[in-house]
């Protein structure tokens, strides 16, 4: 197996355990993509405000898709294990 296909599943496979980490990503991905879009179009703003919202815009984004994925892990093992076990 090579190294490129072992990496792959292995994204796969953590993709699968914390669905969340990929939301992050993808949405810090679209962030950064539309702060280099309305880059042009910013007014007068300076240069170093704008990659300054920009980059806080991003950093929120990921922190709330970690917050939500903390939170989903704990209910998967505590909450649901818990009313299974009751059953």
């Amino acid at each position: 197996m090579s190294t490129y296909e072992e990496n792959e599943s292995k994204f796969l496979r953590k993709a699968k355990e914390n669905p969340f980490v990929p939301v992050g990503m993808a949405g810090f991905c679209a962030i950064v993509g539309y702060g280099l879009y309305k880059m042009k179009s910013r007014g007068d703003t300076k240069m170093s405000v704008h990659l300054i919202h920009m980059r806080v815009a991003a950093q929120g984004f990921v922190v709330g898709a970690m917050t939500v994925g903390v939170l989903y892990s704990m209910y998967k093992d505590y909450f649901s294990k818990s009313a299974e076990e009751k059953k």
